[in-house]
Order: structure tokens, then C-alpha cells, then sequence
């Protein structure tokens, strides 16, 4: 075996491939590529609609640090669960949702499941990894393991261009999504109890593992360039989740231009043309998620990697917007493309700095941490686009936002 392929080399184990199936089913959403369409035929303004990702990014804020905690110190599969079950609770109640509070019920009991998971799953990953002697391949590992997910993603999206085309409606999306939930449920049921983490496993009572837990959290945030890495990752990230929904109202409007078939109706055309074009996004970001090391080594390392796309990423929101507002929503299809790419690279390699840089022993919690930043990003950002859609346009919202954080971002460049 060559040098260049055993550095390259990981072990596919039974529990390699536990990993990928639960990325797999995990984004089998199929609700996802036409949320803000379902909340706009509920007559939802773009104000309501930012008003329900603030309470569900707010939300996850509130619980984030709590169920990290829960996750470390009395086991990492239970949360899991828990996690799913919260999600499938959620689904359930906005299938029926017929009014603005029953969705914000919805939107809380998702972001209780969200806050379950959130940092969970990635910290069992890079726990088995330590297990396996298989560290210094986490960034490959992780990435190989993402790629699942994002190939889930782009089967969901058919699958629900076609479940919106068969019943005629948005609703049925989020009943059929409990499927491949419940199975994902199962799935965590089944994972080794090593996985449960390191604390789970120390001796004492809860009381004493508490106590160890914040005296281990407390000398990790004490690190300046843990703080560093949070904040450059999650000044992405809560843009990156308040704008990409914003995409689907775009192939609406790009949708006569990107798909002609005689005597479909409008509504169908949409859902075709979204299910096709969040297809080719998702096989875009597996095969970005599985060579995200190779994106690394070509950056010549992980900091420059994680400095370089941020840059990038908020020009080419901020050039999407300009698009929009000079009516060509179809090139600004190509560029929230690109923004995806963006995303699954920084997500993978992301991960891996944080991972070398918090005890693995509070490694769900460090997650947590991060994840709770950008919930108040993207809470920020979310109300911002939605105001400024509302007033002006999402042109206009899109690249006015990308333009401010642009600015801020040169304040949280990493140092190598």
C-alpha cells in the first residue's frame, strides 16, 4: 500500500457504516427544500417567517449548553433518542398546524430535538475515533460520514419534489419525514455503549461528574483560540442557515426558465424544478464533504482553509443578491450552489479544529458551545433578512446583510 494511500486509509467497520446511515436517514427532511414555500402558502410574511427561525435558533441558544451537559455526563445515545423523538413530535404538529402559534409550538419542539442533537452525534464520532487510535484522521473520517448525509439529502429532495407533485400540497412533507426518523432512532439504539463518552463511564455519582465536567469546560474556554475558532465558524454558520432557505422563492421565480413541460401547473413546476435543482446541490456537497481534506491540503492548512471560505463565502451571498435584485434569480441559483459547496467544506474542517482544540471528555459540550453561537447569529441574521425583504426586496436583504458581516468578518481570522 502506497504512502499517500495509507494516509488516506480508514477502516469501514460496522460502525463506520452505522455512522453514514444515520447521516443518511438524518437528512432524509423532505420538508426541507420547501419550508419557507410551506410557511408563505400559510400566508406567512417574510417578517413571520424570520420571526420563526429566530425562535428556533433562540431556542436551541436557550437549551444548547443544558443538553450538551446531559449528553456528556448521562450518555450520549439517550440524548440521541431523545433527539429523534423530539423531531418526530414536531413533524406530527405541523402537519396540522393551521396557525401562527401552533407553529411556533412546532418550531420549539424541533428546536428541542435540534439542541439534542447538535454536537451529540460528532462528539461519538471523534470519541470512536480516540478509541481506535484513529485521530489524525478525523477530518477524512468526518468527511466521509458527511458525505452520507448529503447523499441522503439529495434523495430527499426527489423524493419530495414528487410527494408535493402526488398530494398536491406542502403539509404531507413533514408526516412522511417521521419514516426514516424513526428508523434513525433505532439505529442510535443500536451503537455500542462505549460511545456513551468518557464521563458517563467515570466513577462517582452525577454529582461528582458534574463538578468534573465544568472544571474540565471552564479550563478549555479558558483557551483564546477555542474562542477564535467559535466565532469565525459561527459567523458562517448563522448566515449560512438564515440565507439558504431564501433559495427556494428564487427557483420559483427562476423555475419557467430552468424547466418547460406543457400543461404542468405552476405549483408542480416549482416543486420539479426545486427537487431537481436541490439534487444536483446535494451530490455537489457529498462529493465536497468526502474531499474536504484534499480542499485543506491545497490551502496548506486547516486555519487558512476555514479564513479563505468565509471570505469568499459572504462575497459570493452578497453577489447573489445583487443578482436578484437585477432580475436574474437563475445565476443566482448557480451561486447559492456555490454557497453550499462552501458550507459542507468549512462544516467538515470546522469540526476538526474544534475537536483538536476541546477535551474530547467535553467534546458535546465544546460542540454545544459553538452550535449556541450560531444560533444567535443566525437569529440576528434571520429577523434582518426577513425586515429587509419585507421593505425592500430579497436582493436587496440578501446583499446588505452579506456586506455587514463581510466587514466583521476580518475581525476573526484565524491565526495558523
Amino acid at each position: 500500500m502506497s504512502r499517500k494511500t495509507t494516509k488516506n486509509f480508514i477502516p469501514k467497520d460496522k460502525q463506520y457504516f452505522k455512522f453514514c446511515f444515520y447521516g443518511f436517514f438524518k437528512n432524509l427532511k423532505f420538508f426541507e427544500p420547501f419550508l419557507m414555500l410551506f410557511f408563505l402558502s400559510k400566508g406567512l410574511s417574510y417578517l413571520q417567517i424570520g420571526t420563526l427561525y429566530a425562535v428556533r435558533e433562540i431556542s436551541i441558544n436557550i437549551l444548547e449548553i443544558p443538553t450538551g451537559i446531559f449528553a456528556d455526563i448521562l450518555g450520549r445515545r439517550k440524548t440521541m433518542i431523545t433527539s429523534f423523538a423530539g423531531y418526530i413530535v414536531s413533524f406530527v404538529l405541523f402537519y396540522f398546524a393551521s396557525s401562527f402559534a401552533l407553529l411556533i409550538i412546532s418550531m420549539l419542539i424541533f428546536s428541542f430535538g435540534d439542541a439534542m442533537r447538535t454536537g451529540t452525534h460528532k462528539a461519538m464520532i471523534f470519541d470512536y475515533l480516540r478509541i481506535k487510535n484513529l485521530s489524525d484522521k478525523k477530518i477524512t473520517y468526518y468527511g466521509h460520514t458527511r458525505s452520507w448525509s448529503q447523499a441522503g439529502a439529495a434523495l430527499s429532495s426527489l423524493m419530495a419534489a414528487a410527494i408535493v407533485i402526488w398530494f398536491n400540497n406542502y403539509n404531507t412533507v413533514f408526516i412522511i419525514s417521521t419514516i426514516p426518523y424513526v428508523a434513525g432512532l433505532l439505529l442510535i439504539w443500536s451503537y455500542p455503549q462505549e460511545l456513551d463518552g468518557p464521563i458517563k463511564h467515570e466513577q462517582g455519582n452525577n454529582k461528582h461528574k458534574i463538578k468534573l465536567h465544568f472544571k474540565q469546560t471552564l479550563q478549555t474556554l479558558k483557551n483564546k483560540s477555542v474562542w477564535q475558532t467559535y466565532f469565525n465558524l459561527s459567523l458562517w454558520q448563522g448566515y449560512f442557515k438564515a440565507v439558504k432557505d431564501y433559495l427556494q422563492p428564487v427557483i420559483v421565480l427562476a423555475a419557467a426558465g430552468l424547466i418547460t413541460v406543457k400543461g404542468l401547473p405552476e405549483r408542480d413546476k416549482s416543486a420539479l424544478t426545486i427537487g431537481v435543482v436541490y439534487f444536483i446541490i446535494y451530490i455537489i456537497s457529498s462529493l465536497s464533504s468526502r474531499h474536504s481534506d484534499k480542499v485543506t491540503t491545497l490551502f496548506k492548512s486547516p486555519e487558512k482553509t476555514i479564513n479563505i471560505t468565509l471570505i469568499f463565502g459572504l462575497i459570493i451571498g452578497i453577489l447573489s443578491g445583487l443578482l436578484l435584485k437585477n432580475n436574474l434569480p437563475a445565476s443566482a441559483v448557480l451561486f447559492f450552489i456555490i454557497l453550499y459547496i462552501i458550507q459542507n467544506i468549512r462544516r467538515t474542517v470546522g469540526t476538526g479544529i474544534i475537536s483538536s482544540k476541546v477535551k474530547n471528555n467535553v467534546l458535546a459540550t465544546g460542540l454545544s458551545l459553538q452550535s449556541q453561537l450560531d444560533s444567535i447569529i443566525t437569529a440576528f441574521t434571520a429577523i434582518s433578512l426577513g425586515l429587509l425583504a419585507d421593505v425592500f426586496s430579497i436582493g436587496v436583504a440578501l446583499a446588505t446583510v452579506g456586506v455587514f458581516l463581510l466587514f466583521t468578518s476580518f475581525f476573526v481570522l484565524l491565526k495558523k
